[in-house]
């Protein structure tokens, strides 16, 4: 008997079977799809992590890099984690109040110190995008009856849509918002009686303190987003809303008794302990009606930076969402238009984009002097601190829910085996791609780094610096460029530094601002090294500079390799006299300056 002959003969003309995915396995292929994806856009980060650098999020990675591993260091030698005079010495930052993202970096502290805090930065961003999308996917598909399908055309919208990839360049917090659907998903059971108040409750709270130290902002967005909702759809169903309060605030009464004690001291210390502001400082910041249907610097339609509204800074293109998909969700809404779940989403889309034009309308960089809805809010508690153009986020879940809806809407007029089923997916197809090709995500723009002086990275620093005495970089760290931070970091935080990249208070009302308010030798410095013409060092200067030097406890002084060495090396010169070329920086040695031994 022949092995051929032990062969049951194909009854489908040799053509091979392949078995249908599981449920479950078809969840993990779009999770891992996703996760792709979000390596695809990251892809020139992972190339060589230690090394490259998200060019367009300005100094933000090197300042993510240094929460990361100053959080990686308090995890290990058990200290403070809320506060640090690392930066900002002697005064110190209050990290609490700086968005480090604890929820993520205590985690992830393994990660930071077996591969450095660059490795850790890639991965938040990486999971941050995927595991998101993952989310929201989970969110429509199971708790909001959308199929597996049109969930994740939802879902991945909403991870990758363009505002999110904006802030992928520079801010995680806005990156990371897996607990948010999760939030989402325990409120719907609630408001339909799914589960018991108690524990629905409980697992809000838990979620909503650790989004807590994840990032608070987009909490208060979160909050925002579901309050228009919730207002909305009482009005379009009031019956159902009425209904659905009682259940919703037992249960919202319940994660506030979990809530606080998991939060009450780290916003305490946030909002009144050492180096805390009163709201954040920030210039009218509201969206240029022109760029809501345009395309973002990284969609596969964006521009390169094209004059005009256009040109908004890469990590707050917080709207773009292209006039392809703006035509689609406006037909959506409008052929669904009896539905209240449909609008109530469009309801919170109009409000969000009304909010985000900030206090007066733009269009196409003209002001027109019409007020917008955002002075009624924007002296409120919190809000003084939002950029206005950021309430466009909002329309991202909410659009990727119109998006999931119409597609399984549209595939039932014409069900699998009628004659129109394969005409009516084509179509679906095709409009799906004309809305959402040209906004999908083209990899992030990323360089490699300047090498780390020999000083830094050798240990050099060590014969100039003694424990607990402070090193000063020339210039000092601050917004236009925080390099001595990651230098501080190569070096294992072995020296604080003065001032720095952080948001801190200024003035008697405690305003928040990014860095601290220079001293007069910090100052001198950064004319030196942003205006043309160099500064005039006179006596007053010196006087000043050996002020400063033991105000900052300083052993010694820095120039590291930057673009305007020469100058600042002159005006280092005067102020201190000739300095020392050691592991590829020029030092000076202050401890006689500042009273201190140089033993």
């Amino acid at each position: 008997m022949t092995a051929e002959a032990g062969v049951r003969p194909r009854v489908d003309g040799g053509r091979p079977r392949y078995r249908r995915l599981s449920g479950r396995e078809a969840d993990l292929a779009v999770a891992a799809g996703f996760l792709l994806a979000a390596f695809a856009v990251l892809g020139r980060l992972w190339a060589d992590p230690g090394r490259r650098y998200l060019v367009d999020g300005g100094q933000d990675q090197t300042q993510w890099e240094w929460f990361f591993a100053v959080t990686a260091r308090a995890v290990t030698r058990l200290d403070d984690p809320f506060s640090t005079t690392l930066q900002n010495f002697p005064g110190g930052v209050n990290l609490m109040a700086n968005t480090v993202m604890l929820g993520v970096s205590v985690p992830l502290t393994p990660v930071t110190l077996a591969f450095g805090p660059s490795a850790t930065w890639a991965l938040v961003l990486t999971l941050g995008l995927g595991g998101s999308a993952a989310a929201w996917y989970r969110l429509f598909q199971r708790h909001l009856g959308a199929s597996r399908a049109a969930a994740a055309v939802g879902g991945g919208f909403c991870g990758f849509a363009p505002p999110i990839i904006s802030h992928a360049n520079a801010h995680p917090n806005f990156v990371v918002l897996a607990a948010v659907p999760f939030m989402i998903g325990r409120l719907v059971r609630l408001a339909r009686g799914e589960g018991r108040p108690l524990r629905e409750g409980a697992f809000l709270g838990l979620l909503a303190a650790y989004q807590i130290y994840l990032g608070e902002e987009a909490l208060l967005l979160t909050a925002t987003g579901l309050a228009l909702f919730a207002a909305a759809y009482a009005a379009f169903r009031p019956a159902a809303a009425r209904a659905a309060a009682g259940r919703i605030a037992a249960g919202c009464g319940v994660a506030a008794v979990v809530f606080l004690p998991l939060t009450t001291y780290a916003l305490l210390w946030q909002f009144f302990g050492p180096q805390s502001y009163d709201g954040l400082v920030h210039g009218p910041s509201g969206n240029d009606v022109a760029v809501l249907t345009a395309f973002a610097r990284q969609s596969l339609a964006g521009h390169q930076a094209a004059p005009g509204p256009l040109d908004v800074s890469p990590t707050e293109q917080n709207a773009f969402f292209g006039w392809p998909l703006a035509v689609l969700v406006a037909a959506l809404v409008t052929w669904q238009r009896r539905d209240p779940l449909v609008r109530a989403l469009g309801a919170v889309i109009v409000a969000a984009v009304l909010l985000s034009l900030g206090p007066e309308v733009v269009v196409d960089g003209h002001r027109t002097g019409v007020p917008g809805p955002w002075r009624l809010v924007s002296e409120a508690p919190l809000y003084e601190s939002v950029i206005e153009s950021r309430l466009t986020l909002l329309c991202a879940p909410a659009a990727g829910l119109l998006l999931a809806l119409g597609v399984d809407r549209f595939l039932a007029t014409a069900p699998a085996g009628t004659p129109r089923a394969a005409g009516v997916r084509l179509l679906c197809c095709v409009v799906l791609a004309q809305a959402l090709l040209p906004i999908a995500p083209k990899p992030l723009a990323a360089q490699d780094r300047p090498p780390v002086p020999a000083f830094f990275a050798d240990g050099t620093w060590r014969r100039h610096v003694r424990p607990g005495r402070a090193l000063v970089p020339a210039p000092l760290p601050d917004v236009p460029d925080a390099t001595p931070l990651h230098w501080q970091v190569e070096a294992g935080f072995g020296f604080p530094v003065p001032e720095g990249y952080f948001i801190g208070p200024f003035g008697p009302g405690r305003e928040g601002g990014y860095g601290a308010a220079r001293r007069p030798t910090s100052d001198l410095l950064a004319k030196a090294r942003d205006e043309e013409r160099p500064p005039v060092v006179g006596d007053a200067d010196r006087a000043a500079a050996r002020a400063d030097l033991a105000y900052w406890r300083a052993d010694a002084v820095v120039l590291g390799p930057n673009a305007k060495q020469r100058v600042l090396r002159e005006v280092l010169q005067e102020l201190l006299g000739p300095g020392r070329y050691e592991g590829g920086v020029w030092v000076w040695d202050v401890r006689d300056l500042t009273g201190g031994p140089r033993g």
